[in-house]
């Protein structure tokens, strides 16, 4: 698989939270190279500009072209562009306001991480890996100053959700009550292993009846004529669960005794012929003692992103006096989708 490109993968670190900010005031003037000023920060065109053309690139890496000016998807993108700019100068005010530090320590760990992940090889950065991150800034026309700063307000989203969530628990009551509304996932429906040749036309599924149960190779025939991608090289075996196939399918499948070979039976597929390999294996369902951690986790990771969607749309509404944009680039008063990510 082809790694990230660079700008995908700092822009993802650096913004695991997305919401559309509120219609600024009219009560701070924004400079003549500035795009918005948020409570007492300001964002530069050139910032703008740098993250625009870091799509562009993106876009370029992916090879896919670039929406044009003025079209629905390049409006999109400007929108994207300055909510991502905005709440990131909106969660550095609130982290200085939460008392929370980062230092370029924290920097180097981050960075390191992502060096190592990327481009490197068992979890390191050696000096190969150095030479392919250098060389992939110098192709994104990036500054090592610049990624540092969007690092750096990884980190400080981290931290962040980190304080934000940190008090957010689930009880045994939560997790008992989530399994009795959900139960039905944790039932492991009746199964077993079989193996079936799927063909086309009746006639031709008789003769390969005929042909099995007169001693032919099954799965020999099921590789020469079966039409079941998923199985056909396989020798036409598969382990199928109940309920999971169409009917007739299953009808047959489950009626037969281990190592019998039904009558061809027609589906939306076509003609079957089906040999059941062993014995069925009931339905059970998994105890909640089995699942309970992985339903705490479950939930708390659920709770905390509720937490911190909370904290973000209650942020972006504490900010909406204190933010003015730049004429041509204030983002349409819409919400978006909330995706809040941890590191």
């Amino acid at each position: 698989m082809r790694k990230p490109h660079l700008i995908a993968l700092l822009t993802v670190a650096v913004f695991g939270v997305l919401v559309a900010s509120g219609c600024g005031s009219d009560k701070q003037s924004v400079g003549a190279n500035d795009v918005a000023v948020v409570g007492d920060q300001t964002i530069s065109k050139d910032q703008f500009d740098r993250l625009i053309n870091q799509a562009k690139k993106n876009y370029e890496a992916n090879k896919q072209k670039f929406p044009p000016a003025g079209t629905t998807q390049y409006i999109a993108l400007r929108k994207q562009a300055m909510q991502f700019l905005v709440q990131r100068a909106e969660f550095e005010q609130k982290a200085d306001e939460m008392d929370i530090k980062v230092t370029d320590a924290d920097v180097d760990r981050q960075l390191a991480t992502i060096k190592s992940q990327y481009f490197g090889k068992n979890g390191k950065c050696d000096s190969t890996c150095e030479s392919k991150f250098a060389a992939e800034l110098k192709k994104q026309n990036l500054t090592i100053d610049q990624v540092r700063d969007d690092v750096r307000a990884s980190v400080i989203q981290n931290k962040i959700y980190e304080k934000v969530t940190a008090g957010v628990k689930v009880s045994d009551k939560d997790i008992d009550s989530y399994y009795k509304k959900n139960k039905q996932q944790y039932v492991q429906p009746a199964s077993r292993d079989v193996r079936h040749i799927l063909v086309k036309k009746k006639a031709l599924a008789d003769q390969i009846y005929q042909q099995v149960t007169h001693g032919g190779n099954f799965a020999a025939l099921a590789k020469k004529y079966s039409t079941d991608p998923s199985s056909k090289n396989s020798g036409g075996k598969m382990t199928i669960s109940k309920g999971r196939q169409v009917p007739e399918f299953d009808k047959v499948a489950f009626s037969l005794k281990p190592h019998e070979i039904g009558q061809p039976v027609k589906t939306t597929y076509g003609w079957h012929v089906i040999e059941a390999l062993t014995p069925t294996t009931k339905q059970s369902v998994t105890k909640l003692s089995e699942v309970r951690t992985a339903i705490r986790q479950q939930l708390l990771q659920q709770k905390k992103q509720e937490e911190m969607r909370k904290w973000v749309d209650d942020t972006g509404k504490s900010f909406q006096s204190k933010t003015s944009y730049q004429v041509g680039y204030e983002p349409p008063a819409t919400t978006s989708a909330v995706t809040t990510t941890s590191k």
